[in-house]
């Protein structure tokens, strides 16, 4: 994901868990709403920027009991510099990209626990398969991404617990990743395989 989306999503998730501080203790859980759920991400709405990541993402959920659901995770994207580059001075930095952008495809599962109201703690496991393209968009390898994720948040109930919103923050660590090409695998090495305190802000609704 590109400098300006993990921007904006920072402020995004900023505002919104300032409009809805009121409202964290908002509707306490009915163990007769219906059990599956279905999320996107606020991501989703850069790709109607220039800088678009063509991210998309769908998350289909099914509640086991009052504080345990599992999740199937279906998510695409581009990117165009290593996942591991910290918020900083080198963050958005042009010498950073690769001489093209890797498209990913990813079908993963997940798994979350409320542990105290709204507050939950979630893992998912996810494998992406990865086709890398040099600048004129011709693809030139494809690969194999294995990406875990460990995520805490705040779920925040909207409509009587219909909606509900759910900012976050993630710590993301990839172990397996495989058939770089040279050139991105020079610039991939400078960076670690992981990234701390990633904002996310899904919205949901159950049926």
């Amino acid at each position: 994901m590109n400098a300006a989306s993990r921007h904006m999503l920072s402020l995004s998730f900023c505002l919104v868990l300032l409009l809805a501080g009121p409202s964290l203790s908002a509707a306490p859980f009915d163990s007769g709403k219906a059990s599956f759920m279905a999320e996107t991400s606020a991501w989703m709405l850069y790709d109607l920027t220039p800088d678009s990541a063509d991210f998309y993402q769908l998350i289909l959920g099914f509640r086991l009991d009052e504080k345990n659901s599992i999740f199937l995770n279906a998510i695409t994207w581009k990117y165009r510099a290593p996942l591991g580059i910290p918020f900083g001075p080198r963050f958005d930095s042009p010498e950073e990209e690769y001489p093209g952008h890797v498209r990913a495809f990813g079908l993963g599962l997940g798994y979350q626990r409320f542990l105290w109201k709204g507050l939950f703690a979630s893992l998912y496991a996810t494998p992406f398969l990865q086709d890398y393209h040099q600048a004129g968009s011709q693809k030139v390898e494809s690969g194999f991404q294995l990406f875990l994720q460990a995520q805490l948040g705040y779920q925040v109930e909207l409509f009587r617990g219909r909606m509900y919103l759910k900012p976050a923050l993630s710590c993301n660590y990839w172990p397996v990743n495989t058939n770089l090409p040279s050139a991105f695998r020079d610039r991939e090495k400078a960076w670690p395989n992981y990234f701390l305190l990633e904002p996310h802000l899904n919205i949901g609704i159950r049926f």
